[in-house]
């Protein structure tokens, strides 16, 4: 009895510090879990709502159509829905302002492009830097634009296209999309390139049927626009402005090949996460549309509808950024010298 009454409390306290032990532990277990969206553990449970890309474009355009095909892929790699949003206005602006300024935590991203990310910067006051507010996740494809005339044209091939308008300078009309449209831009380069000089003709939307009709002579056009009016003998083609052939029409030169070096201009596409977006969730977005990209039947759709995939080395963040950094490098300084600024 006497070694109970003194060995209890010895027994009670012991008990007590367990007690004790085992509700810091719970304690702290709870607030690891509380506090793991905002520690490195975020990147394990990521994603766990569904994912918007914004198109900053109206709906059925190549960027929208482009961003669908590849979101309804994604969603089998990140085990959520990939929901496109189209926001348009402003040549692309508003979207991509919404973009820029949304939460860098991977649930909003942008269907971003030339025009957006290269061409917006300098023609208009924006109110977010192209560079510094968008982390790239991945280059995903782009168009290759054609040198195309009216068929009554004289000239047959390239060569013969510049000497014609060196003889015949401010004669010849092209037709653009608008100021600071891809169209518009290629034509300066162009003029850039060759000394040439002719007078752009802005259109709301497309000049096809202009060109068609002869009431324009020239236009740089997406190939997947211009080449069944090519295949139609509605229109003639004189190259092709990129560094190879397209898949669907081998036959047209490229700008190399017809006398005209370095004349290289598309429109390409990329996703991008707003500024600060971690780089784990950006790998994993990554590797979504690498996955995407990557599987034969999305290949042929987008083949079909005449984009041009990028290869697997170019599709890395890394990659992304240092192209985009080389097509602002490239386009600025035409846009600044050619005095391209919004209407």
């Amino acid at each position: 009895m006497l070694w109970e009454k003194h060995r209890r409390p010895t027994f009670e306290l012991d008990v007590k510090r367990t007690f004790m032990h085992m509700a810091a532990a719970s304690c702290a277990f709870v607030i690891s879990v509380l506090f793991l969206p905002i520690t490195g553990g975020a990147m394990q449970i990521y994603p766990t709502r569904p994912i918007t890309i914004v198109v900053p474009y109206t709906a059925g355009g190549s960027s929208d159509v482009l961003t669908r095909i590849l979101a309804d892929r994604m969603r089998m790699t990140l085990g959520r829905p990939v929901i496109v949003d189209n926001v348009s206005g402003a040549t692309g602006r508003i979207g991509s302002e919404h973009v820029a300024r949304a939460a860098p935590d991977g649930y909003t991203l942008i269907a971003g492009s030339s025009s957006t990310h290269v061409v917006n910067g300098a023609v208009f006051a924006v109110k977010y830097d192209v560079i510094k507010d968008f982390e790239p996740i991945a280059l995903l494809a782009d168009t290759p634009q054609l040198v195309v005339a009216r068929k009554t044209l004289p000239p047959n091939n390239l060569a013969e296209l510049i000497a014609w308008l060196k003889a015949n300078p401010e004669k010849a009309t092209q037709g653009t999309t608008g100021v600071g449209g891809t169209s518009h831009l290629a034509g300066v380069f162009f003029q850039k390139q060759t000394g040439t000089r002719f007078q752009f003709v802005p259109y709301r939307g497309t000049a096809m049927s202009d060109l068609i009709g002869g009431q324009i002579d020239l236009m740089i056009d997406q190939a997947s626009n211009a080449l069944p009016q090519v295949r139609s003998g509605a229109i003639k083609a004189y190259a092709v402005a990129s560094k190879k052939h397209l898949a669907e029409a081998p036959d047209i030169e490229t700008a190399d090949e017809a006398g005209l070096p370095g004349f290289h201009i598309s429109v390409w596409h990329a996703f991008f996460a707003p500024k600060g977006t971690s780089k784990d969730v950006v790998s994993k977005l990554n590797e979504a549309v690498v996955e995407a990209l990557g599987d034969p039947a999305i290949r042929a759709r987008l083949t079909d509808l005449g984009l041009d995939l990028f290869p697997r080395e170019q599709q890395t963040p890394e990659a992304l950024a240092a192209f985009h950094r080389a097509e602002i490098e490239k386009w600025w300084p035409i846009i600044k010298e050619a005095g391209i600024t919004a209407e």
